[in-house]
């Protein structure tokens, strides 16, 4: 039998796949990175319990996804959830997961002094984000001419010591795959730190694009959990009020953290973005829709999760 969430899960690790036969799927290699979906795994289990996957291209093999997501190098999130999903004997502990400390690629370069053909083209895709040349300054985005990070800008994240936790790479040119491009290391941090106020209102959303837009006390959760270092450091702080700016996909764990939070005393606010994300709305929109916002009632959170019953 097929495992849909499986798929789910692979889509987002590694790309978009396309259907071929029985239960396989075909992806693009990370490995060889062919032009054509050559990696093909079989999500039916065989008869040991395995998910066997084959690069028809460079030959790459194995018989687990465990054993491709680790090749692969992807995020320690994506090991949690499929661990979840296919259910070990043991449970795997943070330990076993890929780490490696945050660090720039070599080949990056600020886009603050920067004015050759191509920092212009990154220029104009940041321009069309609605990203100005103080958010550059602001944030560090600078961008990758060569490398396994070749044509995409990069969105560093500073702790509160300013040191460097993590950084996103996402593509601006044409053609590149897959969009984002993110680094062997941990989400267990916390992203933007170095711009946050602790004793004010703070808004958590979905990507760095989005916290750029929305601008003030922002922090992007990289995807859409909340990590457990985020997630302390909110429950030990002064911050009072919380404002939640998921996707609608993500209305059930959007649910799941204003649940906790409101347990843990906080004042929270579930902001509907009717289908847009922060980015597209732009800063002033957004910020016209926070404060239409109303602060949720246990009553009114148990409204909502009825409703997608």
């Amino acid at each position: 039998m097929v495992n849909r969430l499986l798929i789910e899960l692979t889509d987002k690790a590694l790309g978009p796949s396309k259907k071929t036969s029985s239960g396989n799927r075909a992806y693009r290699c990370p490995f060889c990175n062919h032009h054509k979906p050559k990696l093909e795994i079989n999500f039916t289990k065989n008869k040991k319990g395995n998910n066997p996957w084959h690069c028809w291209v460079c030959n790459e093999k194995g018989l687990k996804l465990s054993y491709l997501f680790k090749k692969a190098k992807v995020h320690s999130e994506y090991f949690k959830e499929l661990y979840t999903l296919v259910k070990p004997d043991s449970t795997i502990e943070e330990t076993n997961l890929p780490k490696t400390k945050a660090t720039l690629p070599k080949e990056y370069i600020s886009l603050i002094d920067t004015n050759n053909i191509l920092a212009k083209h990154a220029r104009v895709y940041l321009k069309k984000r609605g990203i100005t040349k103080s958010d550059i300054i602001k944030y560090n985005i600078g961008y990758c001419e060569d490398g396994d990070y070749a044509n995409r800008i990069i969105i560093p994240s500073y702790n509160e010591n300013g040191e460097l936790n993590y950084f996103t790479a996402r593509a601006f040119k044409k053609g590149i795959w897959p969009n984002y491009k993110n680094p062997p290391t941990t989400r267990n941090i916390i992203p933007f730190e170095n711009t946050i106020n602790w004793n004010l209102p703070l808004i958590l959303c979905e990507g760095p694009f989005d916290a750029i837009a929305i601008k003030r006390n922002v922090i992007p959760l990289l995807g859409k959990t909340l990590q457990p270092s985020l997630m302390e450091k909110i429950v030990t702080s002064k911050v009072k009020k919380i404002y939640i700016a998921l996707d609608q996909d993500a209305i059930k764990q959007a649910l799941k953290f204003c649940e906790i939070l409101l347990n843990e005393g906080k004042e929270v606010y579930l902001v509907e973005l009717q289908g847009k994300d922060p980015s597209d709305m732009g800063f002033r929109k957004f910020t016209q829709l926070i404060q239409k916002t109303q602060p949720l009632t246990q009553s009114k959170l148990l409204s909502k999760k009825i409703s997608l019953i």
